[in-house]
């Protein structure tokens, strides 16, 4: 596969998208293939069938390597899930010589990951907040500055251990390989933030099958990271038990007659919906109908509401909140998200992309997926290098030392000979 080719992965609880993207000469990202299959494999973000999940990954990225008209042998795959937990700590080294160099940064970085953590946890993400020199905090890239004692404040996000090696086991057995593990709210970050929100202050808020990814962002920095147990498949599964109807009826309702405010729907539209076993169609008013759909996306919202408030910068958030994922797609989830959060709200688009293929990925239910081909292609805040490389370097006999990226890697590396 050509190197300049990322192709990210998306694993959901309701379908696996497959994005192949590669840069043109003017450095824009072209949209190259585009591949999506149903997903039952999958609860609440975690494996739960193994051979039905390999399946659809087989069946998205083919479909997407079909369209791009290349062979995929590497994959960024996404990770979420409620097993997905985050803290802040600090860290701290003294510097030899008069200038901080990169490898004093890496110091410090490794020294933030001597926590304490339960044997079947792993560390999957490393992220500075601050750098602090002899006492200066703001600093944003402290290599090249004088000092004696370098700190930073960093934001580290963990998985369990069995859910990050299914996934792995999942891409292997499918018939590629794991080049980098991002967490998905932070991926889909890259497809549809601003720069300046993320800099004055926002929540993504990614609404999808199974969970619900919440990521808070100021100053360029992620500060907070969350994942909840209830989204979009909750209000299908409202809608089937409220009405009593099918799975993909209450699906095909959702999609094609839901709306998150009642009062925006017109009680005098009339939605048909067939019977089942041979009984009677039956009818409904479009309000019943969004009367179901509201209080389970309200509670989305209200538990939303909580992490803000938890991550301490609720009032840090400029622009607000940012919407995305294929829950966003029920009209008006924009507006009842202004009213729970109390803070303007917009719905978020992959965005910034070339290509014919555009207009198709310029949905939210591909936000993730174009952001893990975003992410591949960025050079990571950690150590000025990305985690892949480290990956490719280990592998290829390269790796130098303990550092933290190393020592990820070798986590990395003994997964793949587990499987």
């Amino acid at each position: 596969m050509n190197e300049n080719i990322v192709v990210g992965v998306d694993i959901g609880t309701t379908k696996v998208c497959a994005v192949v993207a590669g840069k043109d000469d003017l450095d824009r990202v072209n949209i190259l293939g585009v591949g999506m299959a149903p997903s039952d494999g999958l609860n609440r973000g975690v494996v739960v069938n193994i051979d039905r999940t390999v399946a659809a990954v087989r069946e998205a990225v083919e479909e997407a390597e079909r369209a791009a008209g290349v062979e995929v042998q590497n994959v960024v795959v996404g990770i979420a899930g409620d097993h997905v937990q985050s803290f802040q700590t600090r860290g701290v080294v003294t510097i030899n010589a008069n200038e901080i160099t990169q490898n004093d940064v890496q110091r410090l970085l490794e020294d933030t990951t001597h926590v304490a953590l339960p044997a079947d946890r792993e560390i999957l993400h490393v992220i500075p907040q601050e750098f602090i020199v002899d006492g200066q905090d703001g600093v944003a890239d402290p290599v090249g500055m004088s000092g004696v004692r370098l700190e930073a404040d960093v934001h580290i996000i963990t998985g369990l251990v069995s859910a990050a090696k299914n996934i792995y086991r999942c891409i292997e057995k499918a018939g590629f390989r794991v080049s980098d593990l991002v967490l998905e709210p932070l991926a889909s970050s890259f497809s549809v933030l601003h720069e300046d929100e993320k800099e004055v202050g926002v929540a993504l808020i990614d609404i999808g099958g199974g969970t619900t990814d919440i990521a808070v962002f100021e100053d360029h920095t992620i500060r907070h990271t969350a994942v909840i147990a209830v989204a979009g498949d909750k209000v299908t599964d409202d809608i089937r038990k409220g009405l009593g109807v099918m799975r993909d009826q209450a699906e095909q309702l959702k999609r094609q007659f839901g709306v998150a405010l009642a009062d925006e729907a017109d009680s005098d539209e009339k939605i048909e919906i067939p019977g089942i076993g041979g009984r009677d169609e039956k009818t409904i008013g479009r309000d019943a109908l969004a009367q179901i759909i509201q209080p389970r996306l309200e509670e989305i919202l209200e538990i939303a509401a909580m992490e803000i408030k938890r991550s301490g910068y609720g009032r840090h958030l400029g622009v607000g909140a940012v919407l995305t994922g294929g829950g966003s797609l029920v009209p008006y989830t924009d507006e009842l998200a202004a009213e729970v959060l109390g803070m303007e709200a917009r719905v978020g688009r992959p965005m910034g992309l070339s290509g014919g293929l555009v207009e198709e990925v310029s949905d939210p239910k591909f936000s993730t997926g174009v952001g893990l081909v975003l992410y591949g292609m960025r050079p990571d805040i950690i150590g000025g290098t990305t985690l892949s490389e480290e990956v490719r370097a280990h592998q290829n006999g390269q790796a130098n030392g303990d550092t933290l990226m190393t020592r990820i890697a070798n986590r990395m590396k003994a997964w793949f000979d587990e499987l």
